[in-house]
């Protein structure tokens, strides 16, 4: 029975039981798609990463309980602080994803990521379903490839925000994020995916590759302070970098296991 090693990454915080949870596995070469996908399922966690050697590079990929996906923060933080504390990696390192590559420094405390930018496209029509889930329409709504955002009047608002897990996951393919100016943040996020087997996302690196430059605009800032308001919550450090957005956030290791697979 082949056995292979997995840790457990508690990602975009200082602390254990915090942030946003993410399996990582090193390999070699790829496993069976089907297998990949059936840890990922057993783990039930937001992301299971899963990376390979290419060259100087690592060639990345990244699986919900129910789907493998094309963007993935959390889990790319989570993979660079395994590689630097556990197989010895040091220096800048790069991900090869299907976004394109995705660059991770060393931080004195922490990484930052390098993420492809995603700039915020409007939608100018409010969607019935959306609609359903407010008292109050939203101040605006926009879009990126893979999720629906809307901006909500205050931080309260935000926070206050009971999520229609049915009615949102009828978005599918996309996925559901919700903003507001912070109290002690630029601003604040929540992030629902249902459709993708994740209720609530407890800090999502991804959705700052559009929300970062929307809030850069409205706010006239390039850097900007970020707080997922999720239970777990998280703190995301970010920078608006011409067509990049880079995010700096620590990680900490939970739990490293043997996996155990069938013949």
């Amino acid at each position: 029975m082949p056995t292979l090693t997995m840790h457990q990454v508690d990602a975009f915080t200082d602390k254990v039981f915090a942030g946003n949870p993410a399996a990582v596995l090193i390999l070699n070469d790829w496993l069976p798609e089907a297998t990949m996908q059936a840890i990922a399922n057993e783990n039930n966690l937001a992301e299971t990463a899963f990376a390979r050697p290419n060259g100087n590079s690592w060639d990345l990929r990244w699986f919900t309980p129910v789907h493998e996906v094309n963007f993935c923060g959390h889990a790319t933080l989570a993979t660079a602080h395994v590689l630097a504390s556990a197989h010895g990696i040091s220096g800048d390192m790069e991900f090869l994803t299907r976004v394109g590559p995705i660059r991770v420094s060393r931080q004195d405390k922490g990484y930052r990521l390098d993420l492809p930018a995603f700039p915020p496209e409007p939608i100018e029509a409010l969607p019935s379903v959306i609609a359903a889930l407010f008292p109050v329409p939203p101040r605006a709504l926009f879009r990126n490839f893979e999720n629906v955002f809307a901006v909500l009047a205050d931080e309260e608002a935000v926070r206050a925000f009971v999520p229609d897990a049915v009615a949102i996951a009828t978005l599918a393919p996309l996925c559901f994020g919700i903003t507001a100016r912070g109290e002690r943040h630029d601003f604040v996020s929540r992030y629902f995916a249902p459709s993708a087997g994740i209720p609530e996302d407890p800090v999502t690196g991804s959705i700052h590759a559009t929300l970062v430059p929307y809030w850069a605009g409205e706010l006239g800032k390039t850097r900007l302070e970020a707080f997922q308001a999720s239970a777990r919550g998280g703190h995301l450090s970010c920078e608006m970098a011409g067509e990049r957005v880079l995010i700096t956030g620590q990680a900490v290791t939970f739990m490293k296991a043997e996996i155990d697979l069938p013949d």
